[in-house]
């Protein structure tokens, strides 16, 4: 794959034709475990995320590293195609309100509420300033749904790293969305 990625890099955007069957598994994967928190009548369907997620990694073509960078790349895509979901669906909503954030791994304040989604969004952005690493985790861990043995070997450290990162992130987002 790291060949086709290099060709790709250098403008064969005939390329892609070669790789949407070689990531669409991994890819749809990663999108079902975002969308499991997601409410049952959210109008964005899975295999819609991954085909509009692939259409924006078409534009940024040849910016990937590697495999893991590309994966990385397409999770950060997918967390910013669902918060535009949410913003716009927030704007019909009389009062605005996104949508809560009810995925698996948590980041409820102390009193046990889920945050909104575009809070937590908001606040990703402001730890991806101050920690950027953290902010990663954050977004393949909570958005993705990447377990922490996947967000290691993506980001090259140890699953205890992870961890520690996960937790500090966890407290520092809810001591942010107040």
């Amino acid at each position: 794959m790291r060949g086709l990625l290099e060709a790709i890099g250098r403008g064969d955007r005939a390329g892609f034709r070669r790789l949407l069957p070689l990531v669409y598994d991994e890819l749809h994967r990663r999108a079902r475990g975002m969308m499991m928190g997601e409410r049952a009548d959210h109008t964005l369907q899975t295999t819609a995320l991954v085909h509009e997620a692939f259409l924006k990694l078409l534009e940024s073509a040849g910016k990937w590293s590697d495999e893991g960078h590309f994966f990385r790349t397409a999770a950060e895509m997918m967390r910013h195609i669902l918060v535009d979901h949410a913003r716009a669906r927030a704007s019909k909503k009389r009062g605005g309100g996104g949508k809560k954030a009810e995925l698996s791994e948590s980041i409820a304040g102390p009193d046990g509420k889920e945050p909104d989604l575009l809070d937590v969004d908001r606040a990703l952005e402001k730890l991806k300033g101050e920690d950027p690493r953290r902010a990663e985790v954050v977004t393949l861990k909570f958005f993705g749904g990447l377990g922490e043995s996947e967000i290691a070997e993506l980001l090259g450290v140890t699953e205890r790293t992870v961890r520690r990162d996960w937790v500090a992130a966890k407290v520092w987002l809810v001591e942010q969305m107040g």
